[in-house]
């Protein structure tokens, strides 16, 4: 990364790069090593996990051109974070050398987990229960971390039926923005409503952003079927009418049910 970004000799797209311009890279990588670990693509995997290894070079480079750090000091950042949040299983630090300590159940060590982080917000004034979330993580992501972090203070309802409740409400506050045809209002009401589905999701445990990839993977899948069955009889979609599309989805919908049936 040195030699390309060379200003003499290195390559011109390289050399006028900077840590906003290559930034959006490093988090369409990190998608592609999470598609590649779905698909279970493992030779993908190895060759994506490089991908996202140059972003993490090109800024550590860019950033010792800047005398601000170097690769080194982020390998050695990890390193350190991850003894230090880890005391039940380094036990306490200094100078390099580690103290073994007793590992707690899981509660308790998730416990001094979280506390070690908020010691380290702490000490980057970032205070406040909500300090620290990045904005530019995908919002179901977001809203998910946002909503766990409120409930690590009591912000939060006593059992999974009034999260249920509250969805109810914000689809009824949908509804009626619909009907009153203001778009800011509807726009804002819409926020409302994914965020509370985020929140049921946390409350039973899931990840709103898979649980999305699996509904979009799934319409995907039953979606190329109905164009296939069209297909096969001389039809395309854009020629046919809405009932005859429902027709044509819920048969798809039955194959599947079918499939699922043999296999068992």
């Amino acid at each position: 990364m040195a030699r390309l970004r060379d200003p003499a000799t290195g390559y011109p797209w390289d050399i006028d790069q900077t840590p906003q311009t290559i930034a959006p890279y490093a988090i369409e990588e990190a998608y592609e090593v999470a598609d590649a670990i779905d698909r279970g693509a493992w030779d993908d995997v190895a060759d994506e996990l490089g991908d996202l290894l140059l972003q993490v070079v090109y800024q550590a480079r860019m950033a010792e051109e800047e005398g601000r750090f170097a690769f080194a000091t982020v390998a050695r950042l990890i390193t350190d974070k991850m003894i230090r949040r880890h005391p039940h299983v380094f036990g306490s630090h200094t100078s390099g050398e580690t103290t073994p300590a007793t590992t707690g159940d899981s509660s308790a060590v998730f416990a001094q987990w979280e506390a070690g982080k908020e010691q380290e917000r702490i000490a980057r004034a970032e205070h406040g229960t909500l300090a620290g979330i990045p904005r530019a993580l995908p919002a179901l992501l977001r809203a998910r971390k946002i909503a766990a972090r409120a409930a690590r203070v009591g912000f939060d309802w006593p059992d999974v039926s009034g999260v249920v409740a509250k969805v109810h409400e914000e689809l009824a506050e949908v509804e009626a923005e619909i009907e009153s045809g203001d778009r800011t209002a509807l726009q804002d009401e819409m926020g409302d409503l994914l965020f509370s589905v985020a929140t049921l999701a946390r409350r039973l445990d899931l990840d709103p952003e898979a649980c999305l990839r699996q509904a979009s993977d799934k319409f995907t899948r039953r979606f190329q079927a109905l164009e296939a069955i069209l297909a096969s009889r001389g039809l395309t979609p854009a020629g046919q009418s809405v009932d005859d599309l429902d027709a044509v989805w819920r048969e798809v919908k039955q194959r599947e049910t079918e499939a699922k049936t043999k296999i068992l």
